[in-house]
């Protein structure tokens, strides 16, 4: 309560001050895990900066708040439901993908932990730690194969049906230089005589490592 008197206070930065000791070492180790999370594990794989300030944002956002709630006795279940709120949220102008939520969702999480954590500083860094290694373990391709995924519009209406898939492949392989080993059928326009088609290939193929990233639709 006293550390939210002085917000109020005229003395400008007097309420830095009343901060614990323990503010900026849990902001500190807060900063660098997000930071190795999105500059070294989502950079390297995915090479958007333009959800750098949506990622750090939230994070440093979530970590301040409930920081601060926190010192007023906030109950867990008040902690958590904030932190419910800001994961919900969307942005009407431009939809975020599967994963680019679930790194949002991790980037909140990292900055709530922080904030709430009642252990010493190595438990917060072994639960940053492990959270950062595990995401790196399901991106690095060291548990599973990472899948990547492509949405063409495809011309060829005739190769679509099962028995001439060998030759739709063959076909996709010629225009895109990409091995790929599934396909679904999104839709189907005969008046237009294409197809939307979703192709799904592994980025550790030799070959498909030369390509150029996946684009959001592609014109064939």
């Amino acid at each position: 309560m006293i550390l939210l008197q002085n917000l109020n206070s005229p003395d400008e930065l007097a309420w830095l001050q009343h901060l614990p000791n323990s503010f900026g070492g849990r902001l500190l180790i807060d900063v660098l895990t997000v930071t190795v999370l999105i500059r070294l594990i989502y950079y390297k794989n995915y090479r958007r900066t333009d959800l750098f300030l949506t990622f750090f944002g939230f994070n440093i956002v979530i970590f301040l708040i409930t920081y601060l709630l926190n010192q007023v006795q906030m109950s867990m279940g008040a902690a958590f439901g904030l932190f419910a709120i800001f994961s919900m949220l969307r942005y009407r102008t431009e939809g975020l993908s599967a994963k680019d939520m679930t790194y949002l969702f991790i980037a909140i999480s990292l900055g709530l932990i922080s904030a709430i954590i009642k252990g010493t500083w190595s438990e917060l860094g072994l639960i940053s730690g492990m959270i950062l290694a595990s995401v790196w373990a399901l991106e690095g391709n060291w548990l599973i194969k990472r899948e990547l995924t492509k949405n063409i519009q495809y011309d060829k209406i005739d190769l679509i049906t099962p028995e001439r898939r060998t030759e739709l492949l063959d076909d996709l392989y010629t225009r895109t230089g990409l091995h790929i080993h599934r396909i679904e059928i999104l839709d189907i326009d005969f008046l237009k005589d294409s197809a939307l088609l979703m192709v799904f290939y592994y980025q550790n193929h030799p070959k498909n490592e030369k390509q150029s990233q996946p684009s959001v639709l592609e014109k064939l």
